[in-house]
């Protein structure tokens, strides 16, 4: 019989506002982007980088808030990546108490292996979780969709904005790249809300009395 113990429900409230705020910052970093970018882009070239006297006055202000939105979109990532990492662990541990920490890390921290074993990982946990039958299918598609529109986001971030140096933007991240982000996060955030109404379904005082009767009778006929 499985433990009784609380699904991380508060875990993934984590992952549901962090990933929230991620979005939102990124959101604001293109609107910034679009409005200003190109602009203070030319004129950061222009002043070699490092504008001085009256013309300081005119840049000063717009580098700050793109320091501010860059700060934000890093502190967001970290804080979404290390909420996740906490309700997946937690996740793994309702289901086999004994399930380590350490693959979670090693799956999402090693080159190359980061991008397939964490939604192998989370797969796993789900298929632990004992799904009702029939719901394979619509886990797989929520899960597909999930990790490829997250490779689709770091393959533009990472690939083709250091690929595409004629922007003359300040990051290059525009609507395409916010877009990408946005469905990541919020087929995250399905995968999240799925497993976790799937743990605590199977842990409702009517399941539980049901695994118990189901233990009980197979001891009766042992």
């Amino acid at each position: 019989m499985r433990y009784t113990q609380a699904p991380p429900t508060r875990a993934a409230s984590a992952v549901y506002v962090t990933l929230a705020a991620q979005v939102l910052s990124l959101a604001a970093l293109v609107i910034f982007e679009q409005a200003r970018g190109r602009r203070l882009a030319a004129q950061l070239a222009e002043f070699g980088g490092r504008p001085h006297g009256a013309d300081a006055e005119a840049v000063v202000g717009a580098v700050t808030v793109f320091a501010v939105l860059m700060m934000l979109v890093a502190g967001t990532t970290i804080a979404a990546g290390a909420a996740y990492v906490t309700w997946l662990v937690r996740a793994r541990q309702l289901n086999d108490r004994s399930a380590p920490t350490g693959p979670v890390a090693a799956a999402w921290l090693i080159p190359g292996v980061n991008l397939l074993a964490p939604v192998v990982l989370v797969d796993q946990v789900w298929r632990g979780a004992r799904p009702p039958a029939g719901q394979r299918a619509r886990w797989l598609a929520l899960l597909a969709g999930w990790w490829l529109s997250w490779l689709a986001t770091l393959a533009m971030i990472m690939i083709r904005l250091p690929l595409d140096s004629s922007a003359g933007d300040l990051t290059g991240v525009g609507v395409l790249e916010l877009g990408c982000a946005a469905v990541a996060a919020v087929l995250c955030g399905g995968t999240v809300r799925e497993l976790t109404r799937l743990q605590r379904a199977s842990r409702s005082p009517n399941a539980i009395r049901s695994a118990t009767f189901r233990v009980f009778l197979s001891l009766i006929h042992l």
